[in-house]
């Protein structure tokens, strides 16, 4: 077989669309052309996958032409999330792995130059688009806790390339990983009992959370203003299952720790000097956005003296 696909996945926010890795093989000059919008690190990954796969033990096909194509062909590609299906595919493509093996299943890692895998960011959005699709997950080992959360997911963790590949030809086959309890473990949360007098505020804080109101305190440094903002969360109902998984997306892609805040609402302190496009974001969307949060939710002003 001269041809092979697999399927992986792109991360775009908190989106992860589908993509998918054509290796072919062709007579003529020998070389390798990647193709499909790569960027810096992708077009790396060729120096990558020819080191692994000769040191974990397989052969690269240095006497054939490689044609490696990232589908679709408009969505730019980046990070070392494709080393590990460029491999695959070549192996595929190549006979050294049956094509068969690789239907049902998508991949993602970055490869060692000894062929061991190493974690990507922004694992939990790829884990929940896998499981949508009912398909299982070949990951590194140190990202399967992460994949793990997304719930009903077949997550095979792996150490090394060889490892892929003997799961993939039926040698040794890689069981299903297991969610840590600790992942889901709960910090403590900043309590609105900690505040001393500033019954206004507080009242202010038990209306907004009660009714979904915005909530503006003013007023001179050190009154209290952050303090009172910080115990919103402890005052608000926990966070359901999607929620939370929405919120830990969020920290995947930013390459934050899961466990340190789950299950918890966010709180963010922005710098004063910031603007309202640095806070929500700008483009088309800002002032539809604006309107929408006028529209709904009614307004709570209290002001320090």
């Amino acid at each position: 077989m001269t041809l092979a696909i697999v399927a992986t996945r792109a991360g775009v926010g908190l989106e992860a669309p589908a993509v998918h890795v054509e290796v072919h093989l062709a007579n003529g000059l020998p070389g390798l052309t990647l193709v499909g919008l790569p960027e810096t690190a992708v077009k790396e990954s060729r120096e990558r996958v020819r080191s692994a796969l000769i040191n974990a033990g397989f052969d690269f096909p240095n006497t054939k032409r490689i044609t490696l194509n990232l589908a679709p062909a408009d969505l730019p590609k980046e990070g070392g999330r494709f080393d590990l299906p460029i491999a695959l595919g070549i192996l595929a493509a190549s006979g050294q792995i049956p094509v068969d093996a690789l239907e049902g299943m998508e991949c993602a890692g970055e490869l060692a130059l000894d062929g061991k895998l190493r974690a990507v960011p922004g694992v939990l959005p790829f884990a929940l688009a896998t499981r949508r699709v009912n398909k299982a997950l070949i990951i590194p080992r140190t990202c399967a806790d992460e994949a793990a959360l997304a719930g009903d997911l077949p997550v095979l963790p792996a150490d090394t390339l060889w490892q892929v590949v003997a799961h993939l030809l039926g040698q040794e086959k890689i069981p299903p990983h297991q969610l840590s309890a600790s992942v889901r473990s709960t910090a403590p949360i900043a309590d609105l009992a900690d505040v001393r007098g500033q019954q206004q505020a507080r009242r202010a804080l038990e209306v907004a959370a009660a009714g979904g109101h915005n909530l503006l305190l003013a007023g001179p440094p050190g009154t209290g203003k952050t303090m009172l903002a910080s115990r919103l969360p402890g005052i608000l109902p926990p966070l359901c299952e999607d929620d939370a998984l929405q919120v830990a997306a969020v920290r995947s892609v930013c390459g934050l720790p899961l466990e340190a805040d789950w299950g918890q609402r966010p709180f963010r302190q922005p710098h004063h000097s910031a603007s309202a496009a640095a806070l929500v974001g700008g483009g088309c969307h800002f002032q539809q956005l604006l309107r929408l949060n006028n529209n709904c939710c009614d307004n709570l002003y209290v002001e320090f003296t």
